[in-house]
């Protein structure tokens, strides 16, 4: 887990739902993934509304002097891993092989995409700004080789081509405030499919990430002159909160999970597990009375997957009691 709290928030977010407990290609709710932060090709969103082909977050600005605004915008592509072997001079697809006692699924991985813009001043955000996203299609293989070192099969990854753009603005608001607008829109080409075809030309788990030199209100408890602009804050698919340390309002997560101001993750908790408001102890234990062949499948399911697995089964009496609960200090919101 990384050292830095905002980075560890991102992360979370970003891998929400990524893959879900009991972590394996056949579980029913492993079936349709990717269910938060999708931002759709547009002629998919026509015929399913309810699957958006952009989204917004308006946040307020405050402070005096002349402020900056830097706009990261993060999202997962989806990538189709395909299992081949080798047949003669000829590759064969298959929907499982194992070399050298390892075995391989056919499944779909993802890959962290990110898009960084350099601080921009409030004039210059005046003035709209627009950059393009833009991600070719692409494939790579892996080589499986046999204990003997001879090639007996590949895992062919392959994605599909992206394009979107990341618009930035930002008007006066009332109460001295800058009302400031980022809004990502998926412009790839597309035509008519399944779910699964239209998902993977989508930006999966989007979410942005906005610090200023200044100060951002928050939306949740903003202070009583700016309540009213606050509200008029229009948030679309996503939900912005200030994190880092308490207090502290220089960075905004916008989230499509609603989150609390300054969300930390739990110093118990022994790594991420991908679920929604997941109680560590149930999972692990969960993980822990797997059968032989289910834990097999879960590592072959997924490379975190493994990950879970394998550092589930290495926690200690230690590591297992630190998470039976914690009472902590409780706060007030306005």
């Amino acid at each position: 887990m990384t050292a830095d709290p905002v980075r560890a928030i991102a992360d979370a977010v970003l891998y929400e739902g990524y893959i879900l407990w009991p972590y394996r290609r056949s579980a029913t709710k492993n079936q349709r993934r990717f269910q938060f932060g999708g931002v759709y090709p547009p002629t998919h969103s026509e015929a399913h509304p309810d699957d958006r082909s952009w989204m917004q977050t308006e946040v307020l600005l405050t402070g005096e002097a002349p402020a900056t605004v830097a706009i990261t915008v993060r999202f997962l592509q989806v990538v189709q891993r395909a299992v081949a072997r080798i047949r003669g001079e000829e590759l064969e697809q298959v929907d499982e092989l194992t070399v050298a006692g390892e075995r391989h699924l056919a499944w779909a991985e993802a890959v962290e995409r990110e898009l960084a813009l350099p601080a921009l001043s409030v004039d210059r955000l005046r003035q709209g700004s627009a950059t393009p996203i833009a991600i070719a299609a692409g494939a790579e293989q892996e080589e499986l080789l046999n204990r003997d070192g001879e090639l007996a099969g590949v895992l062919i990854r392959s994605w599909q081509e992206l394009r979107g753009e990341l618009q930035a603005s930002a008007v006066p608001a009332p109460g001295g405030a800058w009302r400031i607008r980022v809004r990502i829109l998926n412009l790839t080409d597309f035509e008519a499919g399944s779910r699964e075809d239209a998902v993977e030309r989508s930006f999966c788990s989007t979410h942005m990430l906005l610090r200023t030199d200044a100060a951002f209100a928050s939306q949740a408890d903003p202070p009583a002159d700016l309540a009213a602009a606050a509200a008029s804050c229009q948030n679309v698919g996503t939900w912005p909160v200030p994190v880092g340390e308490p207090g502290d309002h220089s960075t905004i997560l916008s989230s499509p999970i609603i989150l609390e101001d300054h969300p930390r993750i739990a110093a118990e908790s022994p790594g991420d597990l991908f679920d929604g408001g997941e109680i560590d102890q149930l999972l692990v234990l969960n993980i822990l009375a797997l059968t032989d062949d289910e834990k097999a499948e879960m590592a072959a399911t997924d490379p975190r997957a493994r990950e879970i697995l394998e550092r589930t089964e290495a926690l200690t009496p230690e590591q297992l009691m630190a998470l039976h609960g914690t009472v902590r200090e409780m706060g007030m919101v306005r």
